[in-house]
């Protein structure tokens, strides 16, 4: 199986626009919908632009920044949940599914941008694992 952490990150933010959408159209909904909508949906255009970055720095100022996103996202879902933003039980599972995709991208992200690797990493769908 390959894994490709575009095809991850795009099929989170698709989740997100969906949850967005169910959020209550109140002011505090309408806010925090807009800062999740722009955290979630900014990390994989991150990861997009560090695919195309030219250099090895770069590279990692991009992922770092989708790593941030990431950790912003989570934030988001964690104050909708403790907030209690949805009556909707199906609602609350998928921001509680989110929130945990949120951690877990930040755990991969965070894993390409701590100091340890100095190559550029190719994420493209066909990319065989750096050694």
């Amino acid at each position: 199986m390959i894994f490709d952490i575009r095809d991850r990150t795009r099929k989170f933010a698709v989740r997100i626009i969906k949850l967005v959408k169910n959020l209550p159209n109140d002011t505090s909904g309408r806010e925090i919908g807009r800062q999740l909508l722009r955290a979630g949906t900014s990390i994989g255009a991150n990861l997009e632009e560090a695919d195309g970055a030219s250099t090895r720095k770069d590279f990692f100022h991009k992922v770092s920044i989708a790593y941030k996103e990431a950790r912003e996202s989570e934030y988001w879902l964690a104050l909708i949940l403790e907030s209690k933003l949805f009556n909707n039980p199906r609602n609350v599972k998928e921001a509680e599914s989110l929130r945990k995709e949120a951690i877990e991208l930040s755990k991969i992200l965070f894993s390409i941008t701590d100091g340890k690797n100095n190559k550029k990493i190719n994420m493209s769908p066909k990319a065989t694992p750096c050694s």
